[in-house]
């Protein structure tokens, strides 16, 4: 599917694309609005309700994906919530991740973290799975100031850590924000049909995607 020599970096969303999305799914879909129908006292139904309209007016924003505003809206302590001891146990890495980015380190690759989430959803899940040691740099897009759903992230990523979009490969399981990568220039794109291990596959419209990294790679040689 790709030449591994035509590329010196790989830049790697985490959510769905490296670790298991099904816990992220299930918290923001199931248990906060169980805890904000029950300190709100309204019912489920009811707080679905108004969680997923609040969701949908910050979709693609960095709000989205920042705790203090969701903290903020729902009135809970949401780092709490998301780092419960019942929570935090069903944080998991992706059935073949961990040997994707062992084979990328073999072939000289530069590894690079490239996520939405939080610092401190990123501490927390850094804590869980020890995802920092198999990388070889990591980036929130919170500390640039815009989601990766905005052309500005992309050119201050490249400020920050300079990289020859033509010779990189961008992974995300979120094909708008493939979109994004390549309408900055990034020249290689891929999509990951199944980030939720407990939900079926999606289909990817316009970028090559795989369900797992093995199909990637020739069963007898790396290359």
């Amino acid at each position: 599917m790709f030449d591994w020599q035509q590329i010196d970096t790989v830049l790697l969303d985490m959510d769905g694309t490296l670790l298991d999305l099904h816990y992220d799914n299930y918290f923001w879909l199931q248990h906060l609005p169980a805890c904000y129908a029950k300190a709100h006292a309204i019912s489920h139904a009811q707080a679905e309700a108004v969680l997923y309209q609040h969701y949908q007016a910050v979709a693609g924003s960095l709000d989205w994906y920042c705790l203090d505003h969701w903290s903020q809206v729902t009135q809970l302590d949401v780092r709490a919530l998301k780092s419960s001891p019942e929570l935090s146990a069903r944080i998991a890495w992706r059935a073949d991740s961990k040997d994707f980015l062992s084979k990328l380190s073999q072939l000289g690759i530069q590894r690079v973290l490239l996520t939405n989430c939080h610092p401190d959803g990123l501490e927390l899940k850094i804590q869980q799975t020890a995802i920092d040691t198999h990388l070889d740099r990591m980036f929130s897009t919170h500390q640039f100031g815009y989601p990766k759903e905005a052309a500005e992230l992309w050119s201050a990523l490249q400020k920050s850590y300079p990289f020859d979009p033509s010779r990189c490969l961008f992974v995300d399981d979120n094909e708008h924000l493939l979109d994004a990568a390549s309408n900055f220039g990034i020249a290689y794109t891929l999509g990951i049909k199944t980030p939720d291990s407990q939900n079926q596959s999606k289909v990817f419209e316009r970028h090559r995607a795989v369900d797992l990294y093995n199909e990637l790679f020739d069963p007898v040689s790396p290359h």
